[in-house]
């Protein structure tokens, strides 16, 4: 009899301790105001104040001078912002794709609207080029063959927008037709050119899907904002002026 208790009460035990599956039935949320009511706590504030200096001290840190107001919409094709971006893109990438691939980068693109902010005239400091450029994209290029090359100079009519392109790049449009060199040479459908663009534009972003399936592609490791502060910090005062590089003739 004893034994029987015994092993009921144990196969009792054993079911009353099996695990049951869990299942969520409910979930609940409560919004919580942050509000001047709250009181900060000082213990956190303490800890964060040297880290806050610290990083405001490095915004706040002058790299250059520009003695007028640097916007991207001063043009109708073109812009002193959008100029000095593509410009400066291409004089701080290609010494970098020189040095690994002994060939020079033929011009640079970029996009109207990646450009976040301008550039008010007097010490230009490091929080501008933060503004200016927010986003992680970093510098590539893209070989692209002569018909890619005719496809991004026919975006760049159809969108008739100041999308940033470097000097080395001459597009004048007149009624229906256009003028387009490269280091003020005509357009050879035997060559294939280096265009520097970013990662994000690259990936077919902005409807920029001539670079996309390049010849070859080459990253430089190389983000957009470095390449803008490396610039900044080098240049005492920033020259920029509107020079036609993208223009429609009537």
């Amino acid at each position: 009899m004893k034994n029987t208790i015994l092993i009921l009460f144990i196969t009792l035990l054993s079911v009353s301790c099996k695990k049951e599956p869990q299942y969520l039935v409910k979930i609940e949320g409560k919004q919580l105001p942050i509000s001047a009511e709250i009181a900060s706590d000082k213990t956190i504030e303490d800890f964060i104040l040297p880290y806050k200096e610290k990083v405001e001290a490095e915004m706040n840190t002058v790299l250059s001078y520009t003695p007028k107001d640097l916007v991207r919409i001063d043009g109708k094709l073109e812009s002193s912002l959008g100029n000095l971006m593509a410009d400066l893109c291409f004089e701080r990438a290609n010494p970098v794709f020189n040095s690994r691939t002994g060939k020079n980068i033929d011009f640079a693109m970029l996009n109207f609207g990646g450009i976040r902010a301008g550039i008010t005239k007097g010490d230009i400091k490091t929080i501008n080029a933060f503004n200016l450029m927010p986003f992680e994209n970093s510098l590539v290029v893209v070989e692209m063959t002569a018909e890619k090359v005719t496809e991004l100079a026919k975006y760049l009519i159809a969108q008739n927008k100041a999308h940033p392109i470097s000097k080395q790049l001459n597009l004048i449009v007149e009624a229906n037709e256009y003028n387009l060199t490269i280091h003020n040479l005509p357009l050879d459908d035997s060559k294939t050119y280096f265009v520097l663009t970013s990662d994000y534009l690259q990936n077919g972003g902005d409807n920029m899907v001539f670079f996309k399936d390049p010849v070859k592609l080459f990253k430089l490791d190389y983000k957009v904002r470095n390449s803008i502060i490396d610039y900044f910090t080098e240049i005492d005062t920033i020259k920029v002026e509107l020079d036609g590089r993208f223009t429609k003739e009537n």
